[in-house]
């Protein structure tokens, strides 16, 4: 989370745009920046099993980070013309990467709204969010900050987000499991490396520009140290 927003520092100082794809280890529950963390999930009952929390810059709902592969993107507004069609491009262009490895998907009508209190990230889509079959596959959000944003999201390879709803407050209403991410209707696993190179590749040939791979971006990670307290913190995390 720290590196995505000294990503988000640097495209506001440089205008330059950034494609960031990662896995999270160890396995990580996250929460959106305003979801309310704190009356919907059992903070002691997290604590006794041990499990790592954060809460993301962008805003959206609680996402299980297992057999997933999170994307970000840090972009000038000004090169999707606004961060709404940016929201709808970038979605498009994960639809795009997933039917080159054969899985065939949709968008969410753009009319779909989704409140804070609709349960998990995956039990149900926002406009735009990537489906297949009707399940949802890619769930994300913005952080919008003057010229610039930054988009986050989640692109489920296999398994549900069952887990998340097990760790809700007792009066919390079970929501429903996404089905088994892209594994199912593929009928195979797919690597996050795969994955990965998928989006990699349909993103530079899709978004022309100067596209410059770099797996260690020492200046970014020397910067992100800023951040590392926040994302760190219980009261960050738990604040509301």
């Amino acid at each position: 989370m720290a590196v995505d927003l000294a990503l988000l520092d640097r495209t506001e100082r440089s205008g330059a745009s950034w494609l960031r794809l990662y896995q999270w280890e160890p396995h990580c529950l996250s929460f959106g920046r305003n979801e309310p963390a704190a009356r919907r999930y059992d903070a002691a009952r997290i604590q006794r099993l041990g499990l790592p929390t954060v809460r993301r810059p962008t805003g959206g709902r609680a996402v299980w980070h297992a057999y997933e592969l999170t994307y970000a993107v840090s972009s000038p507004t000004l090169c999707f013309s606004s961060a709404a069609e940016a929201y709808i491009e970038i979605h498009d262009m994960l639809r795009q990467a997933l039917a080159s490895i054969g899985v065939q998907g949709s968008l969410a009508p753009r009319l779909r709204r989704v409140g804070l209190e609709a349960g998990s990230c995956f039990s149900s889509a926002a406009g735009g969010e990537v489906l297949v079959q009707d399940s949802k596959v890619v769930g994300s959000a913005q952080l919008r900050r003057q010229a610039c944003f930054l988009q986050h999201g989640s692109i489920m390879l296999q398994g549900n987000q069952s887990l998340v709803d097990s760790l809700r407050c007792a009066q919390s209403a079970p929501s429903p499991h996404v089905r088994g991410g892209i594994r199912v209707p593929l009928g195979r696993s797919v690597t996050p490396e795969e994955m990965a190179e998928a989006v990699a590749r349909t993103a530079t040939s899709r978004w022309a520009s100067h596209w410059v791979r770099e797996s260690h971006p020492d200046e970014v990670l020397d910067a992100a140290a800023r951040y590392f307290p926040r994302f760190r913190s219980a009261q960050w995390t738990w604040n509301r």
